[in-house]
């Protein structure tokens, strides 16, 4: 029970404000559809925060060598630019998924991808490390980000309809690009 609890309050706190909070509002202002976006992000989650805490069971230190974090910035930066380049829709409706996959599918490849090399994925790594049980431990980080992140579903909704699509992208894009930049000044720091 203490692995869950520990899990869960840990990831909740560490997922306020980041990058897969705004993924999840992103994902909800764009398709308007909370339930796919919702069951996308626990799928994904339950696989990434397992094999999260698989690897931190075995090797906790995998995930803290500074070429991947290298790698994790320059994809933040990608990010950014990638944020950058308008769609062609109709603002007024809700968008359809990029492909026959639909929205769970997206939801469930983007958020499993973007959670790669995150705070919460680290976090996890290291309570797998910390806790004897893997399945406490995943059960405990999915319910955290679960916490965190079906607000923001809901309230991405009703953002849909106040803030225009290419402010959120703007938006976006400036916290992807920091990110990015932010941590290669903190690795240059923390290596030199």
């Amino acid at each position: 029970m203490e692995a869950i609890l520990t899990s869960t309050t840990l990831v909740a706190l560490a997922e306020m404000g980041d990058k897969t909070q705004l993924l999840a509002m992103l994902l909800a202002t764009r398709f308007r559809k909370p339930v796919p976006i919702i069951f996308g992000i626990l799928f994904a989650t339950l696989a990434n925060h397992f094999l999260a805490a698989l690897v931190g069971h075995s090797v906790a230190g995998v995930l803290t060598q500074p070429w991947f974090r290298y790698a994790i910035a320059a994809s933040f930066i990608a990010m950014a630019a990638w944020t950058l380049i308008p769609d062609k829709i109709d603002e007024d409706g809700p968008l359809k998924a990029p492909s026959k996959a639909g929205v769970f599918i997206t939801t469930l490849v983007a958020f499993f991808l973007v959670e790669m090399g995150d705070k919460t994925q680290v976090a996890t790594v290291m309570l797998g490390a910390r806790f004897d049980n893997v399945l406490a431990v995943t059960a405990g980080t999915t319910l955290g980000m679960m916490i965190a992140n079906v607000p923001a579903v809901l309230f991405g909704e009703v953002l849909a309809k106040k803030v225009p699509m290419r402010a959120l992208q703007i938006g976006a894009a400036l916290l992807f690009l920091g990110l990015g930049l932010w941590m290669i000044a903190d690795l240059r720091g923390w290596i030199g």
